[in-house]
């Protein structure tokens, strides 16, 4: 891997910790003779924050973008990193810290780590979208419903390189790591909402929302929607109902090569769509988007071997049950000989065609 060449700088300004971070960044750049900008993703022009294109080619196309803050700034540097195919390293001073790598007392390691090549890059599925027509905010509606802070992205262009084909959509210029979810705006009234996977209708839901997750995203707000925990290293899509009123109220875990549909049913409410938490749009009865598998990965940074598992574990603060310590306590699995065969290779050999 080359040598960091410039440097993208994202960070989250309300906090002083973050602050005294990012100076930390622009110091050991300066001491390397490496550019660094610092993006500002709630700038605004006519009213509106920049897309992902124009934020990084305003900070000069960065290889590697640092984020100092949460998650959520995370997925902010990742939006702008996937319009030019850059490296993420994250550095946490929030509070649960899952996508971001590094404290910020390793931050100058870290760094160091990049600029010499000495990491892994976790390269993870994201999800995009083709949606019935251009997705749009009405009026009114970014102040009623006051998304994150600050104003609302501007509306998605049309993916480059692609067009609108018939009943199959307009192809958005969207990207999320985490997940696109469609959600009810009358807090009186559920969606109506039609899934169709492969183009076929799975059921009808009425529900407060729909997540459509990669596996990225299914420690998110999959999660707490009762969604299964699935290994980034299984490229996913898990489609998730928040609190239906039916019966089957289950999550789906599907393949990458399909698609979740979403249909606004006649007689429904208007929904919100969100990429990663992120307001993009609005849908009316008759408009439908369709989720699925985006052809760009995300690049993260990690200083060592992915420990999914482990960051699960720390992270959400799993603690052993107490009736199971009672009778034990679990060692540590490693012995000393070298994995057999059908352990270092297991399952079945790739299917011949």
């Amino acid at each position: 891997m080359a040598p960091v060449e410039r440097i993208g700088l994202v960070v989250h300004g309300g906090k002083e910790a973050a602050l005294a971070a990012a100076e930390r960044v622009r110091r050991w750049a300066a001491g390397h003779g490496v550019p660094c900008a610092d993006i500002d993703v709630w700038d605004q022009r006519d009213g509106h924050r920049l897309d992902a294109r124009e934020e990084a080619a305003r900070a000069g196309d960065p290889d590697l973008i640092v984020t100092v803050g949460g998650d959520g700034t995370f997925l902010r540097g990742v939006r702008v990193a996937g319009a030019i195919d850059a490296l993420v390293l994250g550095v946490n001073v929030g509070r649960v810290g899952f996508l971001t790598e590094v404290a910020a007392a390793d931050l100058v390691d870290a760094l160091d780590a990049v600029h010499r090549g000495d990491i892994h890059v976790d390269a993870r599925m994201t999800l995009t979208m083709r949606a019935a027509r251009r997705l749009e905010i009405p009026a009114g509606f970014e102040e009623m419903l006051r998304y994150g802070r600050g104003p609302a992205l501007p509306s998605p262009h049309v993916r480059p390189g692609l067009k609108s084909q018939g009943g199959w959509g307009v192809p958005l210029d969207v990207l999320a790591l985490n997940d696109i979810v469609v959600e009810k705006l009358a807090r009186d009234r559920q969606a109506s909402l039609a899934v169709y996977v492969g183009s076929k209708l799975f059921a009808s839901y009425s529900a407060d929302a729909l997540i459509v997750a990669s596996s990225t995203g299914s420690t998110a707000y999959s999660f707490s929607a009762g969604g299964p925990i699935v290994s980034p290293d299984l490229d996913a899509l898990v489609f998730t109902p928040v609190a239906p009123h039916m019966v089957f109220n289950r999550s789906v875990v599907l393949d990458k090569s399909q698609c979740v549909g979403i249909l606004v049913l006649e007689h429904s409410g208007e929904v919100a769509v969100s990429v990663d938490g992120q307001l993009r749009g609005v849908l009316h009865p008759g408009d439908w988007i369709t989720v699925y598998a985006a052809p760009k990965r995300s690049r993260l940074a990690r200083l060592a071997e992915p420990d999914f598992l482990g960051r699960v574990r720390d992270r959400f603060g799993l603690v052993d049950a107490a009736a199971a310590l009672a009778d034990g306590h679990p060692p540590a699995f490693a012995p000393d000989e070298p994995l057999p065969p059908d352990l270092a290779h297991p399952g079945p050999p790739p299917a011949e065609v």
